[in-house]
């Protein structure tokens, strides 16, 4: 199978829908010609022109609810929101507005609209666009939030989310643009809600969301060389999460830890590993740990930034002193 770039799969994804459903069209800031700061979106508009791929003035809260108006009115715009740090621009259009018209119109209204944006830090961007607010737009109901872990479930998802009849928020690591995966040439869609298992083992179960699932994954080859069988799952989609696929894996291994490259204090770790210990409490052998980010303003110094998130040693270290029934919490 070919291997194409995470960048690659989602110009892919949005050229195949595009030419597939004529109501499909894409704005931002610098989604045209410049093909956004990163070149995801680069030769859209040399396919689509500029009345399907507008570039926008810098006003993210004026072409979002553009977008929230027109995807009311049978269009599916694709809103590329150039740094996750601006979704605070967004919130009245994108919680009060789109999240909550299916709901106030009676069943009348629909918001088919994707927010595709991105998350992490380590690029040394510093503390106003290299922060992962995933959480923030996951607490909101009527909002569906999908972070794709590689090239293979960037296509798919965002091909998913384009075809929805609700509003979705799109996470893609900054830094995995460049990585590359196996990706099919005929069409898939990977569903919302089904949980992905990249490792089996039966000894801890490590979950990883986004760039963590890589994290995650260097970790469990670590544990192998002690002999421990470390499961990885990818949940895909924090919303909706496939709760069932989680605890099954948990009544098996009867540990794990949530890796979330969001901050630690009322996270995405936080909600998963709260479900887990209430669901599964009494297949556990220990608490279920939560690894996130530090709790501050991501540092531009490179030695600082480095050490804000987690790492494969760190997750590796944790699992195996929770493998060996030391009881340990969160930092």
């Amino acid at each position: 199978m070919r291997e194409i770039t995470l960048s690659q799969a989602v110009n892919e994804a949005l050229r195949e829908e595009m030419r597939r459903d004529p109501t499909v069209f894409v704005l931002g800031e610098d989604v045209a010609e410049a093909g956004t700061p990163f070149k995801v979106l680069s030769g859209l508009v040399e396919e689509f022109g500029t009345a399907r791929v507008i570039d926008t003035p810098i006003s993210e809260p004026g072409f979002v609810g553009m977008a929230v108006g027109a995807a009311m009115t049978g269009a599916r715009p694709v809103v590329d929101l150039m740094f996750g740090d601006f979704i605070y621009l967004v919130m009245d259009q994108l919680c009060n507005q789109a999240a909550k018209q299916h709901y106030m119109s009676g069943g009348k209204l629909t918001v088919p609209m994707v927010l595709r944006t991105n998350l992490g830090a380590t690029r040394r961007s510093a503390a106003q666009h290299s922060q992962s607010l995933q959480a923030l737009v996951a607490h909101i109901p009527g909002l569906k939030v999908a972070l794709p872990s590689s090239a293979y479930e960037a296509k798919g998802l965002m091909k998913t989310a384009i075809r929805d009849n609700n509003p979705v928020v799109i996470f893609e690591d900054k830094l995995m643009y460049q990585d590359k995966a196996p990706v099919p040439e005929e069409e898939y869609l990977i569903p919302f809600g089904q949980a992905n298992v990249l490792r089996q083992g039966a000894d801890i179960t490590l979950i990883g969301t986004s760039s963590m699932v890589q994290v995650a994954l260097k970790a469990a080859v670590l544990l192998e060389k002690d002999g421990i069988e470390a499961e990885v799952i990818d949940p895909r989609t924090i919303v909706p999460l496939d709760e069932a696929r989680l605890l099954e894996s948990v009544r098996k291994t009867s540990r794990a830890i949530v890796i979330d490259e969001g901050h630690q204090s009322y996270g995405v770790t936080a909600e998963i590993a709260s479900r887990l210990n209430e669901k599964a409490f009494y297949h556990l052998d220990a608490p279920v740990l939560r690894m996130g980010a530090m709790d501050v303003p991501v540092p531009f110094s490179p030695a600082l930034e480095d050490l804000t998130v987690p790492t494969p040693e760190a997750v590796a270290a944790n699992a195996r002193k929770l493998c060996a029934g030391e009881l340990i919490h969160a930092a």
